[in-house]
């Protein structure tokens, strides 16, 4: 199987609020997961997403009663707000004319052609994309029997029959996800849909598991696919708090370089030269440096052999000794200071570069 390392053509599709998928940017989205009856529950949770760096937000529309949902959320936040519609395509009609600002169905079960005209025609009068959204679990039982085991092929010839049939109607705002539980597949159908299809791709481990699998799942499918630059959105899918899926996305932009706002910290594993109460140390600066919006390289180290050599590239670091540490900066030592004031005297070198930064 050949990686495609650049997609050089590639259908560019408008989001309100100035975003364009299919550009330089990489968003993280998330889902809301509060009951839909929850008004209050979701404005709040939608709000705290926001403030936790979520870039697109999707809400669940079960039922019309739901559609009070979008107005309430949209007065409170600024980010792009998708609904998520099955099943009845009137529902997406409706979230439309409340001012949803994108749509996600799955045609295959919202009826037939001529309702997935509809929404393809309200879609483009209000100048708001669809994305069209395959699962592993709903794909249509034909193409399943057509190519039994293959069902990375199968996924990809669902998500090629719901984009012709969009095309039909005369309508290419278009992003595709054609997500599956196990990561191998999902791989697999996303670089094969990838050298068929020009529009934009939404990226995700669907149904990934808990934070602990769920992460090593979604780093695995997500991350192998941004490496081949392929994917422009995408969703850590977790079972639990959604604001543990915009930080673990954050955290996967970042671990390949595409994420130039947030502090990178590096940390050695302790060993038995270690001297220093190193791994509390190591969770104090990352939780005190979780907001500092900075492309700084942090490096808390246990001793000397990994300390400046290994870390000399690092903007500031420390490294452990005997119930003390040295503070260095791009590998020439700065100071030496007590444990007891080792956080702080970090801190204060990081508020410098902060200063530097500015100027």
């Amino acid at each position: 199987m050949n990686v495609i390392m650049n997609r050089q053509i590639k259908k560019q599709v408008q989001l309100k609020n100035g975003f364009v998928f299919g550009g330089d940017r990489i968003y993280v989205q998330s889902m809301l997961n509060c009951p839909a009856a929850d008004i209050e529950g979701n404005v709040r949770q939608a709000m705290e997403l926001e403030a936790a760096g979520c870039d697109i937000l999707r809400v669940a529309i079960p039922n019309r009663e739901a559609l009070s949902l979008i107005p309430a959320i949209k007065k409170k936040i600024q980010i792009p707000l998708v609904a998520d519609i099955h099943f009845d395509y009137r529902l997406a009609l409706e979230s439309i004319a409340a001012g949803i600002d994108k749509i996600r169905i799955n045609p295959g079960n919202i009826g037939d052609a001529e309702r997935v005209r509809k929404v393809a025609k309200s879609c483009a009068s209000a100048s708001i994309p669809i994305r069209i959204g395959v699962n592993s679990g709903s794909v249509e039982p034909e193409l399943l029997k057509k190519y039994g085991t293959a069902l990375a092929d199968a996924m990809v010839e669902s998500a090629l029959r719901h984009v012709t049939l969009l095309e039909q109607c005369d309508f290419d705002q278009i992003v595709l996800s054609i997500k599956s539980s196990n990561v191998s597949t999902m791989i697999e159908a996303y670089r094969k849909l990838a050298a068929r299809m020009p529009y934009p791709l939404h990226l995700g481990v669907t149904e990934a598991g808990t934070p602990r699998m769920g992460l090593i799942k979604s780093s695995i499918g997500i991350g192998s696919l941004l490496a081949d630059v392929i994917g422009d959105t995408i969703r850590v899918s977790l079972t639990g708090d959604p604001l543990e899926e915009i930080r673990a996305g954050r955290d996967i932009l970042q671990a390949l370089g595409l994420c130039k706002d947030r502090v990178t910290l590096i940390s050695c594993p302790t060993c038995g030269r270690t001297q220093i109460d190193l791994i509390s140390l190591a969770n104090q600066v990352e939780k005190a440096l979780e907001n500092v919006r900075k492309p700084y390289k942090i490096a808390v180290m246990g001793c000397a052999v990994n300390g400046p050599g290994e870390a000399k590239d690092a903007d500031l670091g420390i490294a452990g000794g005997d119930g003390c540490a040295i503070l260095f900066k791009k590998g020439k030592i700065i100071r030496k200071v007590p444990e007891e004031q080792i956080l702080q005297a970090l801190l204060e070198e990081v508020d410098k570069l902060n200063m530097e930064f500015k100027e």
